[in-house]
């Protein structure tokens, strides 16, 4: 019991070093930091950022086209020492996973997969000189991380709880309140959840997941500050709307810093983007509003809420042409978003299925609330 709490601490631990990593990365990516180390794993062939007078002249020789922005390699070197200590961690998960047989291995093991593809796209990034399609690839695998991570929690979590509740039950502790749950409360729980509901789980979180590649693919492309008025922009968009803008393979650059696309394609991406963003809003207050009896109020509210910080923040970004702390701030609302609707859509394909609610009287009988 132990060694599985400390191995559910270290499991909440990486989630939330990965949220930083993530962090790190948006305001890596809003500096314009991204390039300010050229080459990878190291900066300018140094393990960290060169700034004495010697590493600087051999720099100029190296790099003879590149100035040396302390700063921006400041903020892009955290962000990489960061992610290898994220990787490493993450091997450490896995490897504890494998070595009791009771633990999940395959969300682990999956992990791995995706952290080490996600250094391969950290270099790509800088290699490529942020081609749009790979930096939003890099934004969603750090998404894709902490989404795994936050997912691994909940299931060791529950494999935890079910080992304690088993051994109360072994040594008759709480017995008849645990008989009275479970006889009455779970079964009444498994009639909660609608085939609809589910659908609509699943759409919401669908749009959403979609709406976050939108986002990365408006950042990529440098088409947030393109607009600055609502609800979508302030020119013709309909007569602007060129499809071509979300080709995956952008025209081939010496650079992609500050975006290649034309004005009018950036429109149709930013418009694309704002669209989006009211489906996804209809789809989640749907939720909400649905599973507020099924799974709760707190759980409704926590929805909406995180809906509502996502859309003001989407709406200050717009107004205010784009501010760092604003920016960084709307792409960790999303993923919070992201990871309210996975813990909603985990809870409501748990429990099963009906939409009746009962009240126990002392009694023992069974009512219609």
């Amino acid at each position: 019991m132990v060694r599985n709490k400390y191995y559910q601490t270290l499991i909440y631990s990486v989630f939330i070093l990965a949220v930083l990593v993530v962090g790190l990365g948006v305001f890596t990516r809003l500096t314009e930091a991204g390039l300010g180390c050229p080459d990878w794993p190291g900066c300018f062939g140094f393990l960290t950022v060169p700034q004495s007078q010697e590493r600087l002249s051999q720099v100029a020789v190296v790099f003879p086209d590149i100035s040396v922005d302390i700063q921006k390699a400041w903020n892009e070197m955290v962000h990489r020492y960061m992610a290898g200590l994220l990787g490493l961690l993450i091997a450490a998960i896995t490897f504890l996973a494998w070595r009791k047989s009771e633990r999940n291995k395959v969300l682990p093991s999956v992990l791995l997969v995706v952290v080490l593809l996600q250094a391969v796209l950290g270099m790509l990034t800088v290699t490529m000189n942020l081609m749009p399609i790979v930096v939003m690839g890099h934004l969603l695998g750090g998404f894709i991380t902490v989404s795994l991570l936050f997912l691994l929690a909940i299931v060791e979590n529950q494999r935890i709880s079910k080992t304690t509740q088993y051994l109360l039950s072994m040594t008759n502790l709480k017995t008849v309140s645990t008989m009275k749950s479970f006889s009455i409360e779970n079964v009444v729980r498994k009639l909660t959840t609608t085939f609809s509901i589910k659908v609509l789980a699943i759409s919401a979180l669908i749009a959403v997941v979609l709406q976050i590649v939108l986002g990365g693919w408006t950042s990529a492309n440098y088409a947030s500050s393109v607009c600055t008025q609502l609800p979508v922009c302030e020119v013709d968009w309909v007569s602007k709307y060129d499809i071509s803008a979300f080709h995956p393979v952008s025209p081939t650059k010496e650079t992609y810093q500050y975006g290649v696309l034309n004005f009018e394609q950036r429109v149709t991406i930013h418009a694309t983007h704002c669209i989006g963003s009211m489906i996804v809003s209809m789809l989640v207050l749907l939720l909400a509003m649905a599973v507020r009896h099924s799974l709760g109020i707190r759980a409704a509210l926590g929805l909406s809420a995180s809906l509502l910080l996502q859309i003001l923040l989407g709406v200050t970004n717009v107004v205010a042409q784009l501010p760092l702390s604003v920016a960084v701030a709307h792409n960790l609302c999303g993923m919070l978003l992201l990871l309210v609707m996975l813990r909603i859509t985990v809870r409501i394909f748990m429990a099963p299925t009906s939409a009746v609610h009962v009240s126990v009287k002392k009694t023992g009988r069974l009512n219609r609330g």
